[in-house]
């Protein structure tokens, strides 16, 4: 058997508390405000393209500027609509399994200055030759891509791949 334990009066010295050191907080008036989401998942909706994407969001988000992760992923998107380009505080853009097949609409992601993580894979530009340094070269900021954490090693090697194609598109045809 346990002996029974001190009441906590005979361990720990009273606290002793004068007024002005008291600090009064009023009650709330009510719950907090609701938050507006800053995520939008629109994956696996066979979506050709974002024709009606902000007119949708201005009445789901309180400003749509305000967007961080946005899932694409899964659709029949064949480019990445100028509309993204809005998104300035996106940080998250998911746009696997699509139909993209052009590396140089990446580029349009380039004024994207909070995006960390990006997913392109399973769309038709994966198969270019150079695909993720070219997106690394034009997206130094990734810490992701394609759900693989980015090195500082694969930036560098980007970069010098930048540096040595200059303005040149480089990967498959035309590219």
């Amino acid at each position: 058997m346990v002996p029974p334990c001190p009441p906590m009066s005979d361990v720990l010295p009273p606290i002793i508390l004068l007024p002005s050191e008291l600090l009064i907080v009023p009650p709330r008036a009510g719950p907090p405000p609701p938050q507006p989401p800053h995520a939008l998942r629109l994956n696996n909706n066979s979506l050709g393209g974002l024709g009606g994407l902000t007119p949708t969001l201005e009445k789901l988000l309180v400003p749509p500027t305000q967007l961080r992760w946005l899932d694409l992923s899964f659709n029949h998107l064949t480019t990445i609509d100028p509309v993204l380009t809005t998104f300035r505080a996106l940080r998250s853009l998911q746009l696997h399994g699509n139909n993209i097949s052009s590396l140089a609409e990446v580029d349009k992601l380039g004024v994207l200055p909070q995006l960390r993580r990006l997913t392109l894979h399973g769309n038709p530009m994966e198969e270019q030759r150079g695909y993720r340094s070219y997106v690394l070269s034009l997206l130094p900021h990734l810490t992701t891509l394609d759900f693989s954490g980015v090195t500082k090693q694969e930036l560098e090697d980007a970069a010098t791949a930048r540096l040595r194609h200059g303005k040149k598109k480089w990967g498959g045809p035309g590219h």
